[in-house]
């Protein structure tokens, strides 16, 4: 599955924000897709924050692109 892609972001973290990984390394800690496109940019991947939201590169877990907020406890 990271072969397909490559782009990891990770569960809202209880304290908010998501962690981003390329290729296994960790970029940052995103609280928006203007952070995701800015932490892809300096890894060599130019994407606009709207493709980031559609983009087949990126997987996400735990919740959509357009969610941000702390985790929902279960």
């Amino acid at each position: 599955m990271d072969a397909e892609r490559p782009v990891i972001v990770n569960p809202p973290s209880p304290s908010g924000g998501r962690r981003v990984r390329v290729d296994g390394e960790i970029l940052g800690l995103a609280h928006s897709l203007v952070d995701v496109a800015e932490f892809l940019r300096r890894a060599g991947l130019e994407l606009d924050p709207s493709e980031v939201a559609e983009s087949d590169l990126i997987e996400w877990r735990g919740g959509g692109p357009h969610e941000w907020g702390t985790a929902a406890e279960g």
